[in-house]
């Protein structure tokens, strides 16, 4: 296996480069069953003392079935240089598409939850909380606007850490 598991404490992150810039990729369900989608929203913190990561998915979203249905999800970090392959986990539909496939990614289990195997980092987290994002939320109402012309609001996902897989030193993508 060329991932470790890290001491959650010592993991390392750069939110806005790996997040933001490099993205990720969220999965939900189980070996038998499961869903994947691109992310590049989120965060990483602190929350009621536990490390948390911060996810949010569209209710339309397929992922978003499994993500509701399992207590557990991952989110997997990749690393530069990915966009191209990573398209497909934000423009298919897991329903009638087999994303892995099609990307050329790797889906492997962590305890039985799904993550890609061409991640560098992966965040192995069990739901503690969820919320939906509502217009009432925005104190500054142009990123309502800018972001929900549909009003199509997110479900934000809270799930402590219970795992950090690293990819090991050396190993190439």
């Amino acid at each position: 296996m060329p991932f470790i598991k890290k001491d959650i404490l010592e993991a390392s992150l750069a939110p806005f480069r790996d997040i933001g810039e490099n993205w990720g990729i969220l999965s939900a369900g189980t070996a038998e069953k499961f869903n994947s989608m691109t992310v590049s929203w989120g965060a990483a913190g602190v929350l009621w003392s536990v490390p948390c990561v911060f996810v949010f998915v569209r209710p339309q979203r397929y992922t978003f079935e499994f993500t509701e249905k399992n207590d557990r999800f991952s989110l997997s970090l990749m690393p530069e240089g990915f966009h191209k392959k990573m398209a497909v986990f934000g423009s298919t539909s897991g329903r009638d598409t087999d994303k892995y496939a099609r990307s050329g990614f790797t889906a492997e289990f962590c305890d039985g939850v799904p993550y890609t195997g061409e991640a560098q980092k992966v965040f192995i987290c069990r739901k503690i909380a969820s919320a939906d994002i509502t217009p009432e939320w925005f104190i500054e109402h142009g990123f309502d606007t800018a972001n929900y012309p549909a009003k199509d609001y997110h479900r934000m996902y809270i799930g402590e850490v219970e795992a950090v897989l690293q990819k090991a030193d050396g190993e190439k993508n």
